[in-house]
Protein backbone atom coordinates (compact mmCIF):
# COMPACT_ATOMS: atom_id res chain seq x y z
CA UNK A 1 0.00 0.00 0.00
CA UNK A 2 1.61 3.56 -0.79
CA UNK A 3 2.25 5.76 1.87
CA UNK A 4 -0.70 8.37 2.08
CA UNK A 5 0.36 12.00 2.04
CA UNK A 6 -0.60 14.20 4.93
CA UNK A 7 -1.03 17.92 4.28
CA UNK A 8 -2.91 21.03 5.49
CA UNK A 9 -3.03 22.88 2.47
CA UNK A 10 -2.78 22.71 -1.05
CA UNK A 11 -1.97 25.86 -3.32
CA UNK A 12 -1.14 26.27 -7.00
CA UNK A 13 -1.31 29.13 -9.53
CA UNK A 14 -4.60 30.43 -11.56
CA UNK A 15 -4.32 30.49 -14.91
CA UNK A 16 -5.39 34.09 -15.44
CA UNK A 17 -1.92 34.81 -14.41
CA UNK A 18 -3.67 38.07 -13.01
CA UNK A 19 -2.10 39.93 -9.35
CA UNK A 20 -3.18 41.06 -6.44
CA UNK A 21 -3.60 44.40 -6.32
CA UNK A 22 -2.71 44.57 -2.31
CA UNK A 23 0.48 42.06 -2.57
CA UNK A 24 1.54 42.60 -6.41
CA UNK A 25 1.68 38.69 -6.40
CA UNK A 26 0.16 36.37 -8.79
CA UNK A 27 -3.72 34.96 -7.35
CA UNK A 28 -2.81 31.43 -6.10
CA UNK A 29 -6.00 28.87 -6.04
CA UNK A 30 -6.14 27.25 -2.52
CA UNK A 31 -7.00 23.90 -1.42
CA UNK A 32 -10.27 22.33 -3.01
CA UNK A 33 -9.80 24.57 -5.63
CA UNK A 34 -6.56 23.53 -6.93
CA UNK A 35 -7.13 20.61 -6.70
CA UNK A 36 -10.43 20.93 -8.87
CA UNK A 37 -8.28 22.99 -11.33
CA UNK A 38 -5.69 20.21 -11.56
CA UNK A 39 -8.56 17.63 -12.16
CA UNK A 40 -9.87 19.33 -14.86
CA UNK A 41 -6.47 20.49 -16.65
CA UNK A 42 -5.20 16.82 -16.49
CA UNK A 43 -8.55 16.06 -18.54
CA UNK A 44 -8.45 18.75 -21.10
CA UNK A 45 -4.32 18.77 -21.66
CA UNK A 46 -3.44 16.63 -24.94
CA UNK A 47 -0.27 14.84 -24.41
CA UNK A 48 2.83 16.51 -25.78
CA UNK A 49 1.14 19.34 -24.94
CA UNK A 50 2.96 19.69 -21.62
CA UNK A 51 6.96 20.92 -22.55
CA UNK A 52 9.20 18.24 -20.59
CA UNK A 53 6.06 15.98 -20.32
CA UNK A 54 4.87 14.72 -23.19
CA UNK A 55 3.04 11.85 -21.80
CA UNK A 56 0.86 14.17 -19.33
CA UNK A 57 -2.76 14.58 -19.84
CA UNK A 58 -5.53 12.62 -21.42
CA UNK A 59 -6.36 11.47 -24.50
CA UNK A 60 -10.04 12.51 -24.79
CA UNK A 61 -10.12 15.13 -26.65
CA UNK A 62 -9.29 12.78 -29.80
CA UNK A 63 -12.19 9.82 -28.42
CA UNK A 64 -14.64 12.96 -28.54
CA UNK A 65 -14.81 12.64 -32.43
CA UNK A 66 -15.63 9.54 -32.30
CA UNK A 67 -19.99 8.53 -32.11
CA UNK A 68 -21.65 10.15 -29.04
CA UNK A 69 -22.78 6.58 -27.62
CA UNK A 70 -22.10 4.65 -24.87
CA UNK A 71 -19.39 2.57 -26.16
CA UNK A 72 -17.61 5.78 -26.51
CA UNK A 73 -18.89 7.08 -22.98
CA UNK A 74 -16.94 3.78 -21.04
CA UNK A 75 -13.72 5.00 -23.35
CA UNK A 76 -13.72 8.22 -22.14
CA UNK A 77 -14.12 7.18 -18.12
CA UNK A 78 -11.40 4.78 -18.59
CA UNK A 79 -8.91 7.41 -20.43
CA UNK A 80 -10.29 10.12 -17.70
CA UNK A 81 -9.36 7.75 -14.78
CA UNK A 82 -6.14 6.56 -15.96
CA UNK A 83 -5.01 9.78 -17.00
CA UNK A 84 -6.05 11.07 -12.97
CA UNK A 85 -4.36 7.41 -11.37
CA UNK A 86 -0.89 8.35 -13.52
CA UNK A 87 -0.90 12.31 -12.97
CA UNK A 88 -2.70 13.56 -9.90
CA UNK A 89 -1.24 11.74 -6.52
CA UNK A 90 -3.14 13.97 -4.09
CA UNK A 91 -6.73 12.69 -4.97
CA UNK A 92 -8.07 9.21 -4.25
CA UNK A 93 -10.25 8.80 -7.43
CA UNK A 94 -13.70 6.83 -6.34
CA UNK A 95 -15.67 7.42 -9.59
CA UNK A 96 -15.84 8.47 -12.73
CA UNK A 97 -19.24 8.38 -14.57
CA UNK A 98 -19.47 9.61 -17.95
CA UNK A 99 -22.82 9.87 -20.00
CA UNK A 100 -23.78 10.43 -23.40
CA UNK A 101 -25.89 13.83 -23.77
CA UNK A 102 -27.53 13.06 -26.91
CA UNK A 103 -29.24 16.48 -27.49
CA UNK A 104 -26.43 18.32 -26.79
CA UNK A 105 -23.75 16.23 -28.67
CA UNK A 106 -21.75 16.55 -25.93
CA UNK A 107 -20.91 14.01 -23.06
CA UNK A 108 -21.50 14.91 -19.07
CA UNK A 109 -18.54 13.76 -16.71
CA UNK A 110 -18.96 13.35 -13.24
CA UNK A 111 -15.50 12.74 -11.16
CA UNK A 112 -15.75 12.04 -7.38
CA UNK A 113 -12.75 11.74 -5.40
CA UNK A 114 -11.20 12.17 -2.02
CA UNK A 115 -7.83 14.56 -1.33
CA UNK A 116 -5.50 13.08 0.32
CA UNK A 117 -3.98 14.82 3.76
CA UNK A 118 -7.08 16.46 4.27
CA UNK A 119 -10.15 15.72 6.76
CA UNK A 120 -12.73 16.81 4.12
CA UNK A 121 -15.88 15.07 2.73
CA UNK A 122 -15.50 13.59 -1.24
CA UNK A 123 -15.09 16.72 -3.71
CA UNK A 124 -16.95 16.41 -7.08
CA UNK A 125 -16.05 18.20 -10.01
CA UNK A 126 -18.92 17.77 -13.05
CA UNK A 127 -18.60 19.32 -16.31
CA UNK A 128 -19.45 18.84 -19.94
CA UNK A 129 -17.35 17.21 -23.04
CA UNK A 130 -18.06 18.51 -26.26
CA UNK A 131 -15.50 18.50 -29.38
CA UNK A 132 -14.02 21.45 -30.39
CA UNK A 133 -11.03 21.89 -33.36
Amino acid sequence: MPAQRVSKSFKDLSMSFKFNPLSGDLITLKNENAIARAVRNIVSTTPGEKLFDPDFGSSVGEILFENVDDITAVSIRDEIRSSLTNYEPRVELIDVEVEPNFDENQFDVLITYRIIGVDIPPSQLDFALLPSR
